[in-house]
């Protein structure tokens, strides 16, 4: 039987910028081996498998070497897909059963809102090497879900950062997010991710980095709802709140490719 799959651009009102995932709404259930060899294929820093059950959808996330626990541009990605294909009408709230526990989505005007668990950074000292290689002296350093986060100084820090990736695939490591406040006025804050240990060197716009950034910019600056900019070259923004042990996040998507898997 052939597989629908889609390709949507996410955290962005504009086609080629965001975060680019691939979709995939199963007819029937599939193996790991066979999701993995997809996501492998597509190439893109994730790729989103959905099997609808009665009382919502079971949603799986892979990069093209490895299954993750939390992504939240393909999560946004799904809900999106599953509105404009009409298995859901735009009004319903979509209700996601990951790894992650239960997540959800909901339609707001233009913006689709998840709800997603909050994440809380704990300090950790500095790694010498790892800092090398992104030549950066940290004001904060914390780790979460087995990532790091850096708090630098500027914005113009995160934007000019030019890691030194062979030294960091030599290293142990999951996932690296540099942040630093925001001077333009346009956001509260900044980021990028890298996370070449699961063959995205640098994701372009991060959902689930941004529940522990949104967590430490809150209590950085005492406010519950926050705009961010995630500046990779191709760049995507973001609204975060944070409500209890709960961050949803805010953002927009489009649809790019739409076809089918022959195999």
């Amino acid at each position: 039987m052939k597989t629908r799959i889609y390709i949507v651009d996410a955290f962005t009102d504009t086609p080629f910028s965001g975060n680019p995932a691939c979709v995939s709404i199963l007819s029937e259930p599939k193996d790991d081996h066979w999701m993995q060899q997809v996501a492998f294929e597509m190439n893109l820093s994730e790729t989103a498998f959905l099997q609808k059950r009665d009382d919502g959808f079971d949603l799986r996330w892979f990069t093209p070497k490895t299954e993750v626990d939390l992504c939240g541009h393909a999560t946004l990605a799904s809900a999106h897909i599953i509105w404009e294909t009409g298995v859901l009408p735009p009004e319903e709230k979509v209700t996601f059963f990951t790894r992650s526990g239960v997540l959800t989505a909901e339609k707001k005007d233009k913006i689709i809102e998840l709800g997603f668990p909050a994440l809380y950074a704990r300090p950790e000292e500095f790694s010498p090497e790892l800092l090398d290689a992104f030549g950066i002296n940290p004001i904060y350093a914390g780790m979460f879900d087995e990532k790091h986060l850096f708090e630098v100084e500027s914005e113009e820090i995160v934007t000019s950062l030019n890691p030194d990736f062979n030294h960091l695939k030599k290293l142990k490591g999951r996932g690296v997010v540099i942040t630093a406040a925001s001077s333009s006025g346009k956001y509260d804050f900044v980021s990028r991710y890298f996370a070449p240990w699961v063959g995205v060197y640098e994701d372009p716009v991060t959902g689930s980095s941004h529940c522990c950034l949104a967590t430490h910019w809150s209590k950085r600056l005492e406010k519950q709802e926050l705009k961010a900019y995630q500046a990779s070259p191709r760049g995507g923004y973001l609204t975060t709140k944070v409500v209890d042990n709960r961050v949803l996040l805010g953002g927009q998507a489009v649809t790019i490719l739409a076809g089918e898997l022959l195999v």
